[in-house]
């Protein structure tokens, strides 16, 4: 019984030492891990890199017709018939007659300069005859003098040939009247508005309707000061021309081709900038791409093509911030740069300082942060992930940490002296 006193005291001590082994064997530590990287954001960027760049020049306009005027008479009378095309919208072709009045008056007039004329020639016939007889007679008894005008009837003749002179210009005058009695379109075109009808009396310079041309029409556009120099201007010794795209989303999306084909002679006192005048051919010509031809007065968009730049560093617009500066990324974190812009529309910016090539420019739209901000590249994250992780979960096969090893045998010592007798 005595030694089973003094064995339970021997075992604790045995405990307490193997125990002390153990600890200072391996001190306590918090399981932290690695320490936590400050948090990191997540961005997009790209390289930049120089590269060839066709400059498009944003603009609008007004369709307007080649030429438009009002169709008028020069005859006055009744309106008996009127072409079918003679209505509003209606095409016509050069030469083509639209109104056609009445004529009968003026019929009557040619008849009544033809009856003139004819009797003008036999007046000039008689007065010719009687010339020429004065003539022989006066050599048969002049004995060889020389005759005046009067005794020859030069004035009468002149005056006859003067009648028969005035007669024919008055047929002549009669017959124009009579086929302007037949209105014929000036030029090919289409009816904007129809003033006139069957049955309507009208006098001399009566407007009839509105007409215009329909072979091309014109596009006035505004050019931005600023990009004046990244334009070839049709000015005068040019010969290359400016293609011009349009788009109207007035009946869906439609596209027209163009080209400009002169500049404004002055600078527009309104809006202080330089027109230039571009052109479409064939504008109301039906195309299956296309559900509608062109309207007068339709409003268009117009991309005009510039310059090509050659190895011009282009960004996308929406990574400026204020028009002014952009984020770059170095070493993971951001840095402001400031940037001076050469062109730009609502996609691109042509840069003219502040960037270089290799660049790695932020294309995330970020709110307000400061340069040195750590981030982290999106596809570059996962990669990142992983180096942060902690050792990994012992597998099976593998050998326990040291400190187990010694615990254990600790344990099985104290065990087999608390089972001796």
């Amino acid at each position: 019984m005595m030694n089973k006193k003094y064995l339970i005291p021997a075992g604790i001590i045995a405990i307490a030492i193997v125990s002390i082994i153990v600890i200072t064997s391996n001190p306590p530590s918090s399981k932290r891990g690695k320490p936590m990287a400050v948090a990191a954001m997540s961005v997009e960027t790209l390289i930049v890199k120089p590269q060839d760049y066709q400059i498009q020049v944003s603009s609008f306009g007004v369709v307007k017709p080649r030429t438009q005027s009002v169709l008028v008479t020069q005859a006055s009378g009744q309106i008996l018939s009127i072409s079918p095309n003679f209505r509003e919208g209606g095409f016509f072709e050069k030469g083509e007659v639209l109104v056609q009045l009445d004529d009968r008056d003026y019929q009557a007039e040619v008849k009544i300069a033809e009856s003139g004329l004819m009797l003008a020639r036999q007046q000039l016939l008689e007065e010719q005859a009687r010339t020429n007889q004065a003539l022989a007679d006066w050599q048969r008894l002049s004995n060889g003098r020389e005759p005046t005008s009067l005794v020859l009837r030069e004035p009468q003749l002149a005056a006859a040939r003067a009648a028969m002179l005035s007669n024919q210009a008055s047929l002549e005058k009669a017959n124009l009247a009579l086929e302007r009695t037949h209105v014929v379109a000036p030029f090919s075109g289409r009816i904007l508005e129809k003033h006139v009808d069957v049955g309507r009396v009208v006098s001399t310079n009566g407007q009839l309707a509105t007409i215009y041309a329909t072979d091309y029409v014109e596009i006035r556009l505004p050019i931005n000061n600023s990009d004046l120099g990244l334009v070839e201007l049709p000015e005068q010794g040019k010969k290359s021309v400016a293609k011009v795209s349009f788009e109207s989303d007035l009946i869906g999306l439609q596209k027209w081709e163009g080209e400009l084909i002169r500049t404004e002679g002055a600078i527009d006192s309104n809006s202080q900038q330089l027109y230039v005048v571009a052109q479409i051919d064939d504008p109301f010509v039906y195309q299956a791409s296309q559900q509608m031809p062109l309207k007068i007065g339709q409003y268009l968009t117009a991309n005009i093509a510039g310059k090509k730049l050659k190895q011009a560093l282009v960004i996308p617009t929406k990574a400026i911030y204020q028009g002014a500066y952009v984020y770059v990324v170095n070493d993971g974190v951001l840095l402001r740069r400031e940037i001076t812009t050469r062109w730009q529309n609502s996609q691109d910016s042509v840069i003219s300082a502040g960037l270089q090539s290799g660049d790695e420019l932020v294309t995330t739209s970020l709110g307000q942060v400061s340069s040195g901000t750590p981030v982290s590249i999106v596809g570059q994250a996962s990669k990142a992930a992983q180096s942060d992780k902690g050792e990994p979960s012992p597998r099976r096969g593998d050998k326990p940490p040291k400190a187990k090893l010694i615990a254990d045998k600790a344990a099985d010592k104290a065990t087999k002296e608390e089972q001796r007798p």
